[in-house]
């Protein structure tokens, strides 16, 4: 199924894929023999990607770049690879030299599920481990709080994790990673984290109960961590914690209900990827006392419409105060600048990621029998907001930056929240703040 939306995995500041490519530890350990028939899978896999960039791309120059050439450097990187990464890196290094947030390749998902067990965030200018995940090897070595300096000797920076974290978790089929870090206490120590790998079945049988159980539960899981939170303290203040903007329209309505309750809403956006245009419209609506024009589109057709979100009944006219981060992104850039752009409340936080276009997924499989299934996300639109200013590669800097430093990471205080509930006259202290949304791992 396509969706027009602003992706919730949306890639940012694209550098070279060839940077990480080419490092060895990308290849270790995923050595295999390749036979005509995989290579031909792989170079159908890279004609439908491309495909689909050549009639959905918004800019038919492709920003300046030879895409045919790029095409045919990538079937001669597959021609020549020796396993299933190499073929899988040549295809996302196609798109990626595009330098643009939505537009990449989503590799089919592989037998083998592996999981590091830790988050890395950039706060400010600094990647610091967030949170780790109890009995993993991760918990063994890292703590939140440890800055991280380096990842197989590239040093993480804005431009390049979301990199890191598409070369490690999408394209190889790493074992371990090798970090260097800084503790809080100033030591400096390297570590090698193991992943946690759980072996899937390689073909599923949809008319098997297991098999099909097993995704209903997977989508139960998935719809729980992607569940709205809120947290009430008195009429004074709502506290709304915003995983994405992927919510129907009956939803927005019954979260903005206990909203209207209060005097304040604090809307939480931090590590929010965005979401769906829909969403989006109909949540500026419901806060905004007159319609807004919140971008306008740049595409291959001359006549797109603009996103305007429309004043609904009666909308929450309290104080508003937004919380943003690094990893904010997409539908939830677009917000927050709306509202500095309307003038209607704050924006808190660190500066946001600046992956903000339109796009659609679009999905492919191959094979007859036995599928597998992949896509791309290719942009569609370009967004210019009603200052004139696109937010790709630029982000939202918040009205007051305020950054957690490594010991409010690593024992769980907030200061962020924290500031945004004195600023509407509500006392929350940083550790209460750090534990009102606690962070949730898919279960195994």
């Amino acid at each position: 199924m396509l969706r027009s939306n602003l992706l919730l995995s949306a890639r940012k500041f694209a550098l070279p894929l060839t940077i990480l490519a080419s490092a060895l530890i990308f290849t270790r350990g995923v050595a295999q023999t390749l036979d005509k028939n995989q290579r031909d899978r792989g170079i159908q896999i890279l004609h439908d990607v491309a495909d689909a960039l050549r009639k959905h791309y918004y800019d038919p120059s492709y920003r300046n770049i030879d895409i045919t050439a790029k095409i045919k450097t990538a079937e001669q990187t597959i021609q020549n690879a020796i396993n299933n990464s190499q073929i899988f890196g040549a295809i996302a290094n196609t798109l990626e030299e595009l330098n643009d947030s939505h537009t990449f390749f989503e590799p089919p998902t592989r037998a083998a599920r592996r999981e590091f067990g830790y988050v890395m965030t950039m706060v400010g200018d600094a990647c610091f481990i967030t949170n780790v995940r109890p009995r993993t090897d991760a918990s063994e070595k890292l703590s939140p709080g440890d800055r991280v300096i380096s990842v197989e000797g590239h040093t993480p920076e804005r431009a390049n994790l979301w990199l890191m974290n598409y070369a490690i978790n999408d394209l190889y089929a790493l074992t371990a990673l090798h970090l260097q870090l800084v503790r809080p206490d100033g030591t400096e120590q390297a570590v090698e984290v193991k992943a946690k790998i759980r072996q899937e079945k390689r073909v599923l049988d949809m008319t098997s109960g297991d098999d099909y159980w097993q995704l209903v539960r997977e989508d139960e899981n998935s719809e729980h961590l992607a569940r709205q939170r809120q947290a009430e303290f008195g009429e004074a203040l709502v506290v709304w914690k915003m995983p994405q903007f992927d919510m129907a329209d009956e939803e927005v309505d019954r979260a903005l209900k206990v909203v209207k309750r209060h005097q304040s809403l604090i809307l939480d956006l931090r590590s929010n990827p965005g979401g769906l245009v829909k969403t989006l419209q109909y949540l500026v609506g419901g806060v905004m006392d007159h319609d807004v024009t919140i971008a306008t589109r740049k595409g291959r057709k001359p006549d797109l419409k603009p996103i305007v979100a429309k004043k609904r009944g009666s909308p929450f006219q309290g104080k508003l105060i937004v919380l943003v981060d690094s990893r904010s992104a997409s539908a939830a850039e677009l917000f927050a600048r709306m509202v500095q752009l309307e003038h209607r409340g704050i924006v808190l936080g660190d500066l946001s990621s600046g992956s903000v276009m339109e796009a659609r997924f679009y999905p492919m499989n191959d094979g007859a029998n036995n599928k597998i299934f992949y896509g791309a996300s290719v942009t569609d639109a370009d967004l210019t907001m009603s200052d004139g200013k696109s937010l790709e590669h630029v982000g939202v800097m918040p009205d007051e930056r305020l950054l957690p430093t490594a010991a409010d990471i690593a024992e769980g205080r907030d200061p962020v929240l924290s500031r945004a509930a004195e600023l509407v006259g509500v006392e929350i202290d940083p550790v209460a703040a750090g534990k009102l949304f606690p962070y949730e791992w898919r279960p195994d």
